[in-house]
């Protein structure tokens, strides 16, 4: 029978982790999760004896007070704080003996620093979802319930082999500090393309501050607003910082609109927003240690001469709290471009990324065609080292171990299977028809856009009414167009994971139904879970609560499982998304109190009014369509202009694209 630890006193924000937490279904908006400072949580885990990524426990500004019912030997790291066994004081990073019946506390932290590990001979003996015993609190799955710890909670601890623990070495202790310096690689967008040389110049050389509004999503940074090189987004919204979805990178120096946010291991897949930077794998451990009010200098580094973040000991330079760097590798983020039928650009996300785009910057099924065949040739090949393959609307980030599978052996492989992929018009793929009820304009959506108004900004262009936004921005009559629009469109799945859990990023096959808008900038801070908004020409369902900026245009029912692994009405066996790639959504009306027991419904196992039919989408017959339908679909595009460039006129002689951030 396995030894047990009860909470007494829960600390702040503590969560059950293990490492490298959930891989492999970055594709379907499930984030890692994991330590947010892996090397803290590594190297207790060692010192213990234990496998370096066994499940412990994380904590925020404050640790617990944990009973243990038999003789346990712990091991405390991360940042500073007293750390006591029934009242005898005792040193972080060695391991302590608990006696059975003893009482561990851990206090709060002293600083520097923010995140404190508490590691336990033997792990935590916690369940796994989806292979992996780390929490993901938005999600709730994960660690102890799915939620973080309270008062009372019983804990299992795992077996260990005997082995003798060990104090950690003097020189593997990370540095903490207040005013941190942190190694980036240039990309994925970089200038001229985005941001001016000017734009990444003052982001080398600012301190930035950290915002007391951070979290394992991201860490949200207080800085000087870009100039942007560019007016707008174009299809994918009206502000610079708006672009066609693809997939982040953990680390990735996200700007939702003007705001510089650092995405964290709980932090979103998919997103239409440009990142200039992206941490390097090996140096991501520090921000989970960032606090409110330190400063953040972003130094750049070339990929190629990163610390291998596998490495716990001094080879991580992790002891120092300066990096060494005379410069990035000058390129903008941009690999390499490769021209022909179907131009490729290949952009660097990090020491352990590549962001694979084709064509221009335009919504064409086509490209994404192409990045699809992509996608199934690499997932045929797996070649060794290969860890993600994360589509976007005309791009597919692929994610590696570097130390398996270097770069420039990933270019060379990526070479080769761009020279064997099939022409995309030959495309056919199985394509679901999936209709689905709509509460329009749901008061929990009205809801969101009083919170926003009442908590981040009363003054924006979108209040107090989402949908006359997007009225307005579309030249339409009223908003009874926008209505019929909606519920006339057929909306194909583009990618899953655009703001977590399966949330499709879809896009109306008909252009003449391609609703452009922009999204809030600020962010929302709160989005109802399944919510259906559009941002750019793109819609989504939000698959859980939590931030957000697309247009609001009303509500409908679940899009991920919590149920799974059982059958579960719409879900397939096994499988807690509902939504494949190329599926093909439309809507029905439904109000507000049917919608709400249709999700009892999908709550309960049932169907939940959704009904799905197997066919297939062949990109050559749609092809034959958009031909057949062009002068029809030019003259809606012109109308649709002119709106657009009215709306923008508005923004700029309101000063907005300078007065928000």
């Amino acid at each position: 029978m396995s030894a047990k630890i009860t909470v007494q006193r829960p600390g702040m924000l503590t969560t059950v982790q293990d490492f490298p937490g959930r891989t492999g279904y970055w594709h379907v908006g499930v984030p890692p999760s994991g330590p947010m400072d892996d090397l803290s949580f590594r190297l207790g885990n060692t010192a213990l004896g234990n496998d370096e990524g066994a499940a412990g426990i994380e904590c925020a500004m404050s640790g617990p007070a944990l009973q243990f019912d038999e003789e346990t030997v712990v091991c405390v790291t991360g940042a500073p704080a007293a750390v006591t066994v029934d009242g005898v004081l005792h040193a972080q990073w060695r391991p302590v003996r608990v006696p059975a019946g003893g009482t561990l506390d851990v206090g709060a932290v002293a600083g520097p620093g923010l995140r404190i590990y508490l590691l336990v001979q033997g792990g935590l003996d916690v369940d796994d979802f989806l292979g992996s015993a780390s929490t993901f609190t938005l999600g709730k799955f994960g660690g102890h319930q799915g939620r973080t710890l309270r008062q009372g909670d019983v804990l299992a601890v795992g077996e260990h082999d005997g082995t003798r623990a060990a104090a950690v070495p003097a020189e593997h202790v990370p540095a903490l500090c207040s005013r941190w310096e942190i190694a980036v690689t240039e990309g994925p967008h970089g200038a001229p393309e985005f941001f001016t040389r000017a734009d990444i110049d003052t982001l080398y050389r600012t301190d930035y501050e950290v915002h007391f509004n951070s979290d394992r999503t991201g860490v949200r940074l207080i800085g000087p607003k870009p100039d942007w090189a560019r007016t707008d987004g174009g299809e994918a919204g009206l502000h610079p910082s708006n672009i066609h979805d693809n997939a982040y990178s953990v680390g990735a120096l996200d700007f939702t609109g003007d705001t510089p946010i650092l995405l964290g291991p709980d932090g979103p897949s998919l997103g239409g927003f440009v990142c200039p930077v992206t941490v390097v794998s090996a140096e991501r451990w520090k921000l989970g240690q960032l606090a409110p009010g330190d400063t953040v200098r972003f130094v750049p580094i070339r990929a190629d001469r990163a610390a291998s973040a596998r490495v716990l000991g001094p080879a991580r330079r992790a002891g120092f709290s300066t990096v060494f760097s005379t410069t990035g590798d000058r390129d903008d983020g941009v690999i390499a471009r490769r021209d022909g039928e179907t131009a490729v650009t290949y952009r660097r996300s990090g020491d352990d990324n590549v962001l694979v785009e084709y064509g221009d910057m335009s919504l064409d099924l086509a490209l994404r065609a192409r990045a699809h065949a992509l996608h199934r040739r690499l997932e045929v090949e797996k070649p060794a080292g290969l860890l993600d393959l994360t589509p976007g609307i005309r791009s597919l980030q692929v994610r590696v171990d570097p130390d398996v599978l270097p770069i420039p052996k990933l270019m060379g492989l990526l070479a080769e299977a761009e020279d064997a992929l099939p022409a995309a018009n030959e495309l056919v793929v199985p394509s679901r028809s999936v209709r689905m009820p709509l509460s329009w304009d749901d008061p929990s959506t009205r809801e969101a856009i009083q919170r926003y108004m009442h908590g981040v900004r009363a003054d924006a262009p979108w209040c107090p009414w989402n949908i006359e936004f997007i009225r307005r921005m579309n030249g339409l009559g009223s908003v009874d167009d926008v209505f019929d629009t909606v519920f006339g469109a057929e909306y194909m799945v583009l990618g899953l994971g655009d703001v977590y859990l399966g949330a499709p990023v879809a896009t109306p096959l008909d252009p003449r139904h391609r609703l452009v808008t922009t999204k809030y900038n600020p962010a929302r801070t709160w989005t109802p879970e399944n919510a259906v908004g559009i941002g750019g020409a793109y819609l989504c369902i939000y698959g859980m609560e939590g931030p957000g900026g697309y247009q609001f245009v009303g509500r409908t029912t679940q899009v991920w499982n919590h149920r799974h692994p059982e059958k579960s009405g719409p879900f397939e066996d096994g499988t807690p998304w509902l939504l494949r790639f190329f599926d093909r959504i439309s809507w029905y009306p439904v109000e507000p109190d049917e919608l709400m027991d249709l999700r009892s419904d999908v709550a309960a196992g049932r169907g939940g009014g959704i009904e799905i039919t197997e066919g297939t989408f062949s990109l050559a017959e749609h092809q034959q369509f958009l031909a057949a339908n062009a002068e029809s679909i030019g003259g809606f595009r012109a109308e649709q202009a002119v709106a657009f460039a009215a709306e923008r006129q508005r923004w700029s002689a309101a000063g907005e694209f300078a007065a928000v951030g």
